[in-house]
């Protein structure tokens, strides 16, 4: 009897994936690659709202830049007109003549500060990417792991 029982094989518990068949493994895989597509969306929108409000704090400072550079054209061009309209006393100008001068200097002036202001942001703009760079280098490591796999 003793030898009867040595002769039987031990059965040994099966693997985990020997347990699983083909549709389970499928499952498993949509389900993981459905967790990885919504963590690449969720880390897209974080980059998207990061470079929306780039573009938002730089549209301001266009907006405030235009602003000044208004409130500056109005309040120089009086003075200036004042100003020019003193230096060109001796003319044989009208005194309506050397105003509109003096207003003609100084719109001049200020529009070109005012276009500094704009083009300078709209450069700064510029040079913001609108690709977000790290969920287009996650979504490339993501590829290759999955042709590494697959």
């Amino acid at each position: 009897m003793a030898t009867r029982m040595a002769a039987a094989p031990a059965r040994v518990p099966a693997s985990p994936i020997d347990t699983e068949n083909l549709p389970q493994l499928m499952s498993r895989l949509g389900d993981d690659v459905m967790a990885l597509v919504d963590t690449k969306i969720s880390l897209l929108k974080v980059e998207v709202k990061e470079e929306a409000n780039t573009f938002i704090r730089g549209g301001v400072l266009i907006a405030m830049g235009g602003v000044i550079a208004t409130i500056g054209f109005a309040l120089a061009n009086v003075a200036v007109a004042l100003g020019v309209a003193t230096l060109f006393a001796t003319t044989n100008l009208s005194p309506a003549a050397q105003y509109a001068l003096g207003f003609a200097i100084t719109g001049a002036i200020y529009l070109v500060l005012g276009g500094i202001i704009v083009l300078a942001m709209k450069a700064r703009l510029a040079r913001q990417s609108v690709v977000p760079p790290r969920t287009v280098e996650e979504l490339r490591k993501d590829t290759q792991w999955l042709k590494k796999e697959l």
